[in-house]
This record gives structure tokens, sequence and C-alpha cells, in this order.
């Protein structure tokens, strides 16, 4: 076994052509859930009522890659945690891209291997991309996904728009655990994750 990139730790047979380890579907009910980002679990209490998302810049959690053990140990603790949302930036080389896809599939897989309840993060960039960032994914199960950042101008509005129909085509997801704005479209089974930073404002103006 090679002993770097995580391969000393398991080697999945993986998805072709490119080894993209599979996740399994997830049909567990989620909703109840209290979603917080990665850089607040440490600190999370009653960490079971919580969920956990990856929805944060990556040098928040490029850790979790880097020792994945340590915080597989922590995030068993919640509810459900998602898959890390490694960047996919379309002026990113390709190459980097699908390095990304693999690690968020190799540590969702890595997850569910020891009984995490993990939900699919579905990312993509370019319609070019659709050749492989699908790949790994479960169909008919719970999928999250972000549209923070996409709605900016008219371009990034259409790539995110054509990138969700296609995974809602491919995929067919049960419901949709979504981070950000809902464009109308899309707004069907969703869950609504709140973004967290404005929850301690709601609390702290409550006085709670």
């Amino acid at each position: 076994m090679l002993n770097f990139e995580n391969l000393d730790k398991f080697q999945f047979s993986g998805c072709p052509p490119y080894g993209i380890p599979t996740l399994e579907a997830i049909t567990a009910n989620v909703s109840h859930l209290e979603w917080i980002p990665f850089n607040y679990a440490m600190t999370a209490k009653d960490r079971k009522s919580k969920g956990v998302h990856f929805y944060v810049d990556d040098y928040q959690f490029q850790r979790v890659w880097n020792d994945p053990d340590r915080y597989m140990r922590l995030l068993s603790e919640f509810g459900a945690v998602t898959t890390p949302d490694f960047s996919q930036y379309t002026d990113m080389p390709v190459a980097m891209r699908l390095y990304n896809h693999y690690r968020k599939h190799w540590l969702g897989a890595y997850w569910q291997m020891h009984g995490l309840t993990v939900i699919p993060t579905i990312c993509w960039s370019d319609p070019a991309s659709y050749e492989w960032c699908f790949d790994g994914e479960p169909e008919n199960s719970i999928i999250s996904i972000s549209s923070v950042g996409t709605q900016k101008n008219r371009e990034s509005k259409e790539l995110f728009t054509k990138g969700c129909r296609e995974a809602i085509k491919r995929l067919n997801p049960s419901e949709i655990l979504w981070y950000g704005k809902v464009p109308e479209e899309f707004d069907w089974n969703v869950i609504r994750i709140k973004p967290y930073q404005d929850e301690v404002k709601e609390r702290v103006k409550n006085g709670r």
C-alpha cells in the first residue's frame, strides 16, 4: 500500500476512469439538525443535534485531509456531515479540480466506512467538468448544494443554473440541503442551511 495521500489508510476501487470513491445514498431525516460550519465544530455542544457543513474557505478544513483520523473522531459526534467543499473554480487547472473532487470523495467514503452519516456536496465548474464531477455521487439521495458566490453576474448564474439542472437530471436527489439563496427554479424539497453567522447575530440581538 502506498504511504502517501492517505492511501496507507485505505484505497477505494473507485469509479472509472479516475478511481473516484463512490458514496452511498443517504435517506436519513436531517431536517431537524442545526447546521454549523466546520470551523465551529471543535467548540460545539450538544453535537448529535447538529450537522457540520464545509461551506467555508478551503484553508479552514485542509487539516481534515491532512489528518483524517483525528477529525473523523470529532465529526462522528455529530448527527451528520457534508462532504468537504473543496474549490472548483473555473480558472483552476483541470488536474487540480479533479484532485479536489477525488479528495472530497475519499474523505466522504472513508467517513461512511466508519459509520458517519455523510451527505454528498455536489460541485462543478463548467460544462466540461460534467465528464467527471458527478463521478461517485449517489442517485436518489439527499445531496447538498451551495449557491453562495454564484449569483454575482450573468455568466456565473448561467454556469450555476446549468450545473444544477445537470446534477438533478443525473442524480434525481430526494432532497437538497441548500446553502445560500435558492433560485426559484430549484425551490422544491429543499432544506435550507441558514448561515451560522446570521443565527449568532440573531441570538445576540435577542439576548440569548
